[in-house]
């Protein structure tokens, strides 16, 4: 009798003990889903990051052909018909960058965190994001950075300019003498100097 008792005891803790394992995993699970959906727009931000970066890159290199080789009163309309193939890449690529970035925010994110975290520091970790304090500072952040540059680049721009300029115009010298004075050669041509009247 005392065996069977024994027996029962042993089997009942560990039942209790895999369903508390389980709902403390369950818990765990829960928090860090949390955390992952209080960083919404934070993933969808990257997922925005990911889809514009390439787009500017195309910009930037249709804009460059444009101003070089395209006649310019075809300019404009070339540049809007560039504008609409971008529109339709990002309308396009958006929803699709968002989903996965989601997606694998489950596979690769919360891992992480599960992992990293214990239940009590996910705790409060969910506790200070949720703060109405901190959402105010993060809030904050784009006039904060705004104000920063705006005052860095006023302070700091009479010394930088000339070296930029410096620095591109080696480099556009760099260049000009790799390609056999190619880029000179793209310059528009001065205008020869009126011709003086000659002394009578």
């Amino acid at each position: 009798m005392k065996l069977t008792k024994t027996v029962w005891a042993t089997a009942v803790a560990s039942t209790l003990l895999v369903a508390s394992l389980s709902a403390h995993a369950q818990s765990k699970k829960e928090l860090v889903q949390k955390l992952i959906d209080m960083q919404q727009s934070s993933l969808e931000n990257t997922a925005r990051g990911l889809t514009e970066n390439p787009a500017r890159q195309l910009v930037a290199a249709a804009q460059q052909v444009i101003v070089q080789g395209v006649p310019e009163d075809k300019r404009e309309a070339t540049a809007k018909q560039v504008d609409a193939e971008i529109k339709k890449y990002l309308d396009a690529a958006n929803p699709i960058v968002r989903a996965s970035t989601i997606k694998q925010s489950q596979a690769s994110v919360a891992p992480l965190l599960e992992e990293k975290f214990t239940d009590d520091e996910l705790k409060q970790l969910v506790t200070m994001l949720d703060s109405h304090v901190l959402k105010k500072y993060q809030g904050l952040l784009p006039e904060m950075s705004k104000a920063l540059v705006d005052k860095v680049v006023a302070d700091a721009r009479p010394q930088v300019d000339p070296k930029l300029q410096a620095a591109q115009t080696n480099i556009r010298t760099i260049l000009d003498k790799a390609t056999g004075g190619k880029l000179s050669q793209q310059q528009p041509q001065q205008q020869p100097a009126a011709a003086k009247p000659k002394a009578k």
